[in-house]
């Protein structure tokens, strides 16, 4: 019975191994991917982004000819003593989010807040770029 505890063990222990080496780099070709919405409202286009974990130092913000984008790091936490991962499926290290604006925006009125491991980022449309009611006139 002991020998086949043993081979068990060395099973778990090969299966543990190939899988370890074979997912330790499929964060460089998938990266953190934050999930994030893009919404229209009359005067603002708004972005939402998922960052739990992050400090607001931790995140980057920039608009360039029409393209927001977002980076950032979620730094891995320190182990306060030594222990063995079971399981981990959680995202950590660096991420870049580029979204092309659909409207023009004041980019000097841009604002963005950060609650609750939830990004908000407020985007003024310039006026040619608001919905205009036009009027008909009967004659």
């Amino acid at each position: 019975m002991s020998q086949l505890f043993g081979v068990r063990n060395d099973l778990d222990r090969v299966v543990k191994e190939f899988f370890e080496d074979f997912t330790k780099g499929m964060e460089y070709f998938h990266g953190w991917v934050p999930a994030m919405d893009v919404l229209e409202e009359k005067n603002n286009l708004i972005v939402r982004m998922e960052l739990p974990g992050l400090k607001k130092e931790d995140i980057d913000i920039s608009v360039h000819e029409g393209v927001l984008s977002i980076s950032g790091e979620r730094k891995r936490e320190a182990a306060n003593e030594p222990s063995e991962q079971f399981r981990t499926e959680r995202y950590f290290g660096r991420f870049n989010r580029a979204v092309t604006l659909p409207k023009p925006v004041h980019v000097e009125q841009i604002s963005a807040a950060y609650k609750e491991g939830i990004l908000t980022i407020t985007l003024p449309k310039t006026e040619a770029a608001k919905p205009r009611q036009i009027e008909v006139t009967v004659g």
